[in-house]
């Protein structure tokens, strides 16, 4: 499993977490998109903003490798605002390629792109 080194661990002053420390020794925890609701807390959908705004800081619109990333933050995203990069895809390999949708991101979290939140993939400290 890739570890993708200065990726932040979690959301800092809270538990959410955004990569794991090993893969799990029962298997692989599979990708699947969730349903944002727009009664969701706002703490969840600030976690949201935070992940991708680091997924952007760190992988841009590339592709990138899902490796340490944590499944459960990823599924919120996945199918939105980050796509599959590759097929066929499979939702339960640490070596799965994903890619930010920078198009369905902005339309989604446009506070990202205009600088506005606090979360904006320019102000990542590398």
């Amino acid at each position: 499993m890739l570890k993708h080194r200065g990726f932040p661990g979690r959301l800092p002053s809270t538990d959410y977490q955004f990569t794991i420390r090993r893969g799990n020794p029962k298997g692989v925890t599979p990708l699947v998109p969730r349903k944002r609701f727009a009664d969701r807390r706002a703490s969840d959908r600030r976690a949201d903003e935070a992940f991708l705004g680091a997924l952007i800081a760190h992988f841009s619109d590339t592709p990138f490798e899902r490796g340490n990333l944590d499944a459960g933050r990823l599924s919120w995203l996945l199918g939105r605002e980050v796509v599959p990069a590759s097929e066929p895809f499979d939702p339960e390999s640490y070596e799965a390629l994903l890619r930010v949708d920078m198009r369905v991101a902005q339309a989604n979290f446009p506070q990202l792109f205009d600088g506005s939140s606090e979360f904006a993939f320019d102000t990542w400290e590398e």
